[in-house]
């Protein structure tokens, strides 16, 4: 059985274009690179990795592919183009030559209009995506759900991937948020072009999570867009602000212990493998 850890980082906090990373944050303002990882793949048996974009840069996405050419497990990079400048369909382009180059990633949780992903001057880019045979991955907060909606009906033929379950609010506890938030997901589930990515749910109950305020959360993403959608993710090293790889990778075991091995199967690597189309 394949193993993919369908989203990971690394970064270096010197190049100087990560502006969203706090400078006085221990565990994330260092440098993660390869060897940082490794032995966390070797020790739960995962194959390889898809490396995703933490800076809204090119230089960032060139930074990654050459990571990738030089380690073998990074099957695949999710880069980043500027969709509000429409020359950069030249480096979308580009970069689809590039044998580990899946997609890309618009920062849309840190940029302040939340219905920029449907304005008129960066529709050019979602549709570049689909004329390219590229992936879109949606990163977003709860409150994108009805844009996304939107957005993912507006290209039907476009490959989507939902970053982190959308990041529902779990250190809330509320019912309303849960609702909320489940009920958006499923309207999007409703797309059969659409995957989830079983990722940061630990990051988002913070410091006080626990397999079953976890679990909610997970059983809805495995309800409502199947095992055959779902993949899974450790989003290193940013879950290292409430957990270690470990701690992470085993609650999400635990999380699908009640499902069947093929089910499992197709969570934690074939359903990635798939999306994504990687070579392992």
């Amino acid at each position: 059985m394949v193993q993919i850890d369908a989203h990971q980082h690394f970064w270096n906090p010197a190049r100087g274009d990560y502006d969203w990373m706090p400078k006085d944050n221990p565990t994330l303002a260092r440098p993660y690179a390869p060897a940082d990882l490794a032995p966390h793949l070797t020790e739960h048996g995962i194959d390889a990795t898809v490396l995703v974009q933490a800076a809204a840069t090119v230089e960032e996405t060139e930074y990654m592919l050459g990571l990738a050419d030089a380690t073998p497990w990074i099957a695949g990079v999710v880069g980043w183009v500027d969709f509000e400048q429409s020359s950069h369909f030249g480096h979308l382009r580009r970069l689809a030559k590039h044998p580990k180059f899946l997609g890309v990633r618009p920062m849309i949780q840190d940029i302040p209009d939340p219905d920029w992903m449907l304005r008129d001057d960066v529709q050019w880019g979602f549709k570049a995506l689909c004329d390219l045979g590229l992936t879109f991955d949606a990163l977003g907060f709860p409150k994108h759900l009805a844009n996304f909606h939107t957005l993912l009906n507006r290209f039907p033929e476009m490959m989507v991937v939902i970053d982190h379950c959308m990041k529902p609010q779990i250190h809330e506890q509320s019912e309303h948020h849960f609702r909320f938030w489940a009920d958006g997901i499923a309207r999007l589930a409703e797309r059969s072009g659409t995957v989830c990515k079983y990722s940061a749910l630990v990051t988002e109950d913070i410091d006080a999570w626990t397999i079953e305020r976890l679990r909610p959360y997970s059983d809805h993403v495995f309800s409502v867009f199947g095992p055959d959608r779902t993949m899974w993710g450790s989003d290193w090293p940013v879950c290292r602000l409430s957990t270690e790889y470990s701690g992470w990778r085993r609650a999400a075991e635990e999380l699908t212990a009640h499902l069947d091995i093929d089910a499992r199967a197709r969570i934690f690597g074939e359903t990635a493998v798939e999306f994504y189309g990687l070579s392992t």
